[in-house]
């Protein structure tokens, strides 16, 4: 009798631990993978003629951005300085469209172009032309306090003909975001990315022509 006991209450122990699991996993899981239902999806918005130079545009190939690791996803990161700077965090509701630096590229692209340059893609194997290379080293939300915050966004250009280096410049713009969320974040990134697409033309154009 005793070991039939001892065997009911081992099976009720173990179910219960595999339930406790399951339930553990499945949190996890909706967390870290499947994105739920009411997921919001941002981008950069509509784009805005925003370049304005006094020299006319130089035509230009532009090659892939570059960004870190955590830059190549469509999380939306933020940080909590009061908290622990250290540490970004993803929105566990709201993405990008596509991975930022992608976005910013696009962007760039069709500023550009609109502006009335000439932009190819380095992959389209254009010769004689400089290549730009951008590289982007933030692209985030930082939280001063639980009700304020404010976006970051840092973009090193490099203007290569063949393998020489023509002109290097990084570009950093900073401002507060309107609301303390996803929402105000995305907007707030998109103007400071639309700040610095503009200063990356005037920068372009002020360059002196190749020799």
């Amino acid at each position: 009798m005793m070991t039939v006991l001892t065997t009911f209450i081992s099976r009720r122990r173990a179910v219960a631990a595999l339930a406790a699991g399951t339930l553990l996993a499945g949190l996890l899981s909706g967390c870290a993978g499947t994105p739920p239902a009411d997921m919001d999806l941002y981008d950069l918005g509509p784009l805005k003629s925003n370049i304005v130079s006094a020299s006319p545009l130089p035509a230009i190939s532009v090659a892939d951005i570059r960004a870190p690791a955590w830059m190549d996803s469509q999380m939306m990161f933020y940080r909590l300085n009061y908290a622990n700077d250290l540490q970004p965090r993803p929105y566990s509701a709201s993405k990008w469209t596509m991975p930022p630096a992608q976005l910013f590229e696009q962007r760039l692209k069709a500023s550009l172009a609109r502006a009335g340059g000439v932009v190819v893609s380095a992959s389209d194997g254009a010769i004689n032309l400089p290549v730009l290379h951008l590289e982007a080293d933030d692209f985030s939300q930082t939280f001063a306090s639980a009700g304020s915050s404010t976006v970051h966004v840092a973009i090193r250009a490099s203007l290569f003909d063949g393998r020489v280096l023509r002109a290097q410049k990084n570009f950093v713009r900073q401002m507060p975001a309107t609301s303390a969320d996803a929402k105000g974040g995305a907007a707030a990134l998109a103007t400071a990315s639309d700040a610095i697409i503009s200063e990356v033309g005037a920068w372009l154009a002020a360059l002196p022509p190749k020799k």
